[in-house]
């Protein structure tokens, strides 16, 4: 997957300009990846956490998975460039990608009509 935030890939929001076809290839794959309800919580865990990083050991409590599972669902996360990942000793510390989160956030960055709240 190309790096999300290379320079030919910037991400404006859908009532501005349409996609690249780039653009919408690097922002489905993070679509994708949190698309599953394990790996959403996942990020938030991490987001949530003191400086925007956590260990594995500290973030796979209350889950209904497998440590494997939730191993791989953090690589999903990593490979859509949504985290990174740093191992220290025998423990992998999994930080947010601000720059992906900001692609995200500009992209969703729509303006809602008054008319169409509360429906």
């Amino acid at each position: 997957m190309t790096d999300v935030t290379s320079p030919g890939c910037e991400v404006t929001p859908l009532v501005a300009d349409p996609l690249t076809v780039q653009a919408a290839v690097e922002l489905a794959a993070m679509f994708k990846a949190l698309s599953d309800p394990v790996r959403l919580r996942l990020l938030s865990l991490v987001a949530s956490h003191a400086g925007g990083e956590a260990c594995v050991c500290d973030i796979s409590a209350g889950f209904e998975v497998s440590q494997p599972t939730i191993s791989h669902h953090l690589k999903v996360l990593r490979e859509a460039g949504l985290l990174s990942s740093q191992r220290r000793g025998s423990w992998v510390y999994y930080r947010i990608e601000p720059a992906a989160l900001a692609q995200l956030s500009r992209l969703l960055d729509i303006p809602v009509p008054a008319s169409t709240v509360n429906r």
